[in-house]
């Protein structure tokens, strides 16, 4: 099953199931975030509860999606409670696409790069086996709900950042039950945006690098994720495509397991507060900037991968900045 928010032409909020062409509105709510949490307290799955209230009243999804009225699949009336983060080095290959000038897995290990170091202990140990802890990835913050983009809207620019680039991720989305225990709902299509000449610089830098706007969406996709996962990431500029390039994602592609990176996301205790919802977003090994690509105001991601119905598509435009050098008031 794949799921959506939008709103209708009055703008009032609806969680709808797609059905091809068409999208069933479910009844008594109005927000993702509200259907999940009727499912934990009646015990059903997300798939059950919108089974359930499917109120068989429909909508042209071409027109949701041509008229702006689509919303990211999941969010919270007070973006303070939603917290976007993600891990990076998961996927075969992605180290070679972060450093490729970093030497290779079979040298010293004195000898490597931090990136190469802990790219090889995700591939001894990133999958241990169901149950079994295993190593632990690197970990990012992008930032709280404020900073996700509805699919089809502009990522805003900052005038300080160095560049503008995609990021073909999935996403992980969950909430967090009255009683502290995390629910995964299922993942979207993500495009987790960031600066990679920042981070080129130093990669210490990185954290700097993500603290852009992300996007995942449309769709959510309820239940478990195929193995293999084959999509297409593209740049457009005035209408032609500039880029584009297959990515891979999916267990089969990645040296962690899921399960391992959400245990490293949600040991933390102070990211199971009650009402809370999660962003995660997976890592990916393909990047148009490492093909040479630099985008420019007014470029047009679109990412893609079938098995998670519409692409996700996003633009670029400018945003300034709201504090100056000397913007710091003293009390």
């Amino acid at each position: 099953m794949r799921l959506i928010q939008f709103e209708d032409r009055q703008g009032s909020r609806k969680v709808g199931i797609v059905c091809g062409k068409a999208i069933n509105v479910v009844s008594q709510v109005g927000t993702m975030h509200e259907l999940a949490l009727l499912a934990i307290a009646e015990g059903n799955s997300l798939e059950r509860q919108a089974q359930l209230l499917n109120s068989n009243t429909q909508e042209d999804y071409a027109a949701i999606l041509k008229e702006n009225r689509i919303l990211a699949p999941l969010d919270h009336a007070d973006p303070a409670h939603c917290l976007v983060s993600g891990t990076g080095l998961t996927h075969l290959g992605s180290a070679s696409t972060r450093d490729k000038m970093h030497q290779k897995l079979d040298d010293d290990e004195s000898a490597m790069t931090d990136t190469m170091r802990m790219f090889k202990w995700g591939l001894e140990g990133g999958r241990p086996g169901r149950g079994k802890i295993g190593a632990q990835p690197e970990w990012f913050y992008k930032g709280d709900g404020a900073i996700v983009v509805n699919p089809g809207a502009p990522f805003p620019m900052p005038e300080f950042a160095e560049d503008a680039g995609e990021e073909p991720e999935l996403t992980g989305l969950y909430i967090i039950g009255d009683d502290g225990q995390p629910h995964r709902l299922g993942f979207a299509i993500g495009n987790e945006f960031s600066d990679h000449v920042v981070e080129r610089k130093n990669y210490l830098y990185l954290a700097h690098s993500k603290l852009r706007y992300c996007s995942f969406g449309p769709e959510l996709l309820v239940g478990e994720l195929p193995a293999n996962l084959v999509g297409m990431s593209r740049i457009r500029r005035d209408g032609r495509v500039i880029w584009e390039k297959e990515f891979l994602s999916g267990q089969d592609n990645m040296c962690h397991a899921i399960e391992n990176l959400e245990y490293h996301h949600f040991k933390y205790n102070q990211f199971l507060r009650p009402g809370d919802i999660h962003v995660h977003f997976f890592g990916t090994a393909t990047l148009s900037f490492a093909d040479g690509v630099r985008t420019q105001l007014g470029d047009t991601f679109e990412i893609s991968l079938p098995d998670f119905g519409e692409p996700l598509v996003n633009g670029i435009a400018r945003e300034q900045s709201r504090v100056a050098i000397d913007g710091i008031k003293i009390l």
